[in-house]
């Protein structure tokens, strides 16, 4: 049976630009002084918030890429479920989305049918309302949401807020790159597939609900930039951590995929942009590799009270996917990041 997409070339969120290159952008753009701008780009969060009145903000944000996975309905719930992320990880609640679609115009439009429908499935279990998009003439397939939600300005998940002695909680499992990877040579199990599409279908909606319960220090989503130029970014340069990655939950089949060198390029590029300061004690190669490797939809990470993280923790077990408190954060260190083996 001929297979309906067949060109997924770099897709999910190994496709976005590495984090050095971007950096180096955004810092030459003028910043914007608007005292009800509450998060812009300039603090590398996941979302803009923006402050309408004292109890009401609204969060905005927008993310697309071509497919990573070959089944069309599959791929437009996966999308959706990432877009959506970025309003969880600042701790609001999705309202709006507007599709974003670029599409072959040779293509067979049942293909961009199935897209559609499965982004359309992911906003309604969201809460949300789909309220319309815009869509392009492309060579290649890509697709995504424009999602807007709200917030009370004052319990906003900022992603540089972590305080010494917090704990380091991911609520899901890394490795999704390095299996997309595997699976575009043929090289995936149907079971390591089937754990990775799991993971990158599942909303973020119930873990930040789950957290928010909490006092939550800072949050953010990992994604393209892996977990640790995530958690660099969470760092801000004010605070150190440190991980056992003996706790990091991940897609055990990862540890022979990379032994096979099925790893990305964008993987390759955050341990660049980030590899300086991190500092790896007896650690294996698979887990370096696992823990620079960009996630597609991936979980929440969320800096909190020990406390609140174990209570946290115990509920998120019950949503089904591999999650644990990986780490902690210290006072600043000379190297920011150390993972033990």
């Amino acid at each position: 049976m001929e297979k309906e997409i067949v060109f997924c070339k770099g897709g999910g969120c190994t496709a976005k630009l590495g984090p050095a290159a971007l950096s180096r952008v955004l810092q030459k753009l003028p910043k914007f002084e608007d005292p009800n701008l509450l998060v812009g780009f300039d603090h590398s969060d996941d979302a803009a918030v923006y402050r309408l009145s004292d109890d009401l903000a609204i969060v905005q944000t927008l993310d697309f890429f071509p497919p990573m996975v070959e089944d069309p309905y599959l791929f437009g719930k996966i999308a959706a479920a990432n877009a959506l992320s970025d309003v969880y990880a600042m701790g609001g609640d999705v309202k709006t989305a507007l599709n974003i679609v670029c599409f072959p115009e040779k293509m067979d439009l049942n293909i961009l049918g199935k897209i559609l429908m499965g982004g359309s499935e992911k906003v309604r279990e969201a809460g949300g309302v789909l309220a319309g998009g815009h869509s392009i003439a492309d060579e290649d397939v890509k697709y995504g949401l424009s999602v807007t939600g709200t917030i009370h300005p004052d319990r906003i998940f900022e992603n540089n807020r972590a305080l010494p002695g917090d704990c380091l909680l991911l609520t899901k499992p890394l490795g999704v790159g390095i299996v997309c990877t595997a699976q575009r040579v043929g090289g995936a199990s149907e079971e390591a597939l089937k754990k990775a599409t799991d993971s990158m279908e599942m909303l973020n909606k119930y873990a930040s609900e789950i957290v928010r319960k909490y006092e939550v220090h800072s949050c953010t989503d990992v994604t393209g930039f892996g977990l640790l130029a995530h958690l660099m970014e969470m760092l801000d340069n004010k605070v150190s951590a440190i991980i056992d990655a003996s706790k990091v939950p991940y897609i055990s089949e990862c540890d022979d995929y990379v032994e096979e060198f099925y790893i990305t390029a964008a993987g390759q590029r955050n341990r660049n942009h980030v590899g300086d300061q991190v500092r790896f004690e007896e650690c294996s190669f698979a887990m370096e590799e696992i823990l620079f490797d960009p996630q597609t939809s991936g979980g929440l990470l969320v800096s909190m009270r020990p406390e609140d993280a174990k209570k946290a923790l115990a509920e998120l077990e019950q949503l089904g996917l591999p999650c644990g408190i990986i780490g902690e954060i210290t006072e600043k260190q000379e190297i920011l990041i150390t993972v033990k083996g």
